[in-house]
């Protein structure tokens, strides 16, 4: 039988925290962090299998999602501001050197715990997004774009075209994303698609065809992918989304500068001595780093660097969930961590 997923919530004077938490309290601990646009019980297949296997697992509604705070100011979503939320939550748990698995905009905050507070870390799973010494933000990828692939004069910011567009057409790309909450969610959690790669990513694009969904401005019907998502979870993720919308969710994307001035201050150049596992998807379009430089701050800047590959588009853990725990399971074993 699976261990239940339980909801609990921290309440701090500065923020309050939504988590869900599984198996033995005793255990080792291994804490999930979600990314855009996400909520704790994306996590739910590995940690019911973590948990059967003796861990305590805990996944938060990060800031902005969820049952957690979702501050109205832009800057509330500055990396510094969540990796505290982490740091709050981490000693409400008892601060037990921990094992932290990131997703999407998860992976920068893990990283960025393992580097500012390295003793809450024994070692870190990075997944889809890798990590970035210098800081998570757009500067930081724009000289790693692949030009052969994304010529300047056409695709000035690459692959990440999407995150410029959301700087410079915020509001509308929160009017577009809230048009249709349901069928925005349903929309981009589609699995990855092998035919795609070496291909131009749809994300290149957004400004081009002014938006995610163009002169629409709102998504097209999709019915979920039941395959990802569970129904009652992916109904859970749209009544989130139904109360804060997409305003601080997409509030993450505006804090280039507060993230590279967060990320000069890590000791030592921000390197990680931890032990770290980055998962790559290999049909990801837009995070894969075997077929361009993406990887590159990351090799320099990790000491114990692991690499493994799977089959999958963006959306790993959901794409993938039986493998990305064999992978997390395989390196565990390998790096004495169990």
């Amino acid at each position: 039988m699976n261990a239940p997923m339980l909801a609990h919530t921290l309440s701090t004077p500065r923020h309050t925290t939504r988590y869900w938490e599984c198996g033995p309290v005793d255990g080792p601990l291994m804490i999930f962090l979600h990314g855009w646009p996400q909520i704790g019980l994306m996590w739910r297949a590995q940690m019911e299998t973590f948990a059967a296997e003796g861990w305590w697992c805990v996944a938060p509604d990060m800031r902005g999602y969820g049952g957690s705070s979702a501050p109205t100011t832009s800057e509330s979503y500055a990396l510094n501001e969540i990796v505290d939320d982490m740091v709050e939550l981490h000693d409400h748990l008892g601060a037990r050197p921990a094992i932290w698995v990131g997703h999407d905009w998860g992976s920068p905050v893990a990283g960025a715990l393992a580097a500012h507070h390295a003793a809450r870390s024994r070692g870190v799973v990075l997944v889809s997004v890798s990590y970035f010494p210098q800081g998570f933000a757009l500067p930081s990828f724009l000289p790693l774009v692949d030009r052969e692939l994304y010529p300047i004069d056409r695709y000035p910011n690459g692959q990440w075209d999407y995150f410029r567009f959301y700087q410079t057409h915020f509001s509308q790309t929160v009017g577009d994303f809230d048009a249709d909450i349901r069928a925005t969610l349903a929309s981009v959690f589609r699995s990855g698609n092998s035919a795609f790669v070496g291909k131009v990513s749809p994300t290149a694009s957004v400004t081009l065809n002014g938006g995610r969904y163009g002169t629409a401005h709102r998504a097209p019907p999709t019915t979920p992918d039941p395959e990802l998502w569970p129904s009652a979870d992916f109904d859970a993720l749209v009544e989130a989304f139904l109360v804060h919308g997409f305003q601080s969710a997409n509030a993450w994307y505006l804090n280039d500068a507060a993230n590279i001035a967060y990320a000069g201050t890590a000791p030592d150049g921000g390197r990680l001595r931890q032990p770290l596992l980055f998962v790559n998807g290999d049909w990801d379009p837009i995070c894969d780093i075997t077929r361009n430089r993406l990887g590159e701050p990351m090799h320099s800047g990790c000491h114990d660097l692991s690499v493994t590959n799977l089959p999958a588009g963006h959306w790993l853990p959901l794409e993938r969930k039986t493998e990305l725990v064999e992978a997390i399971r395989s390196w565990l074993q390998t790096e004495a961590l169990l």
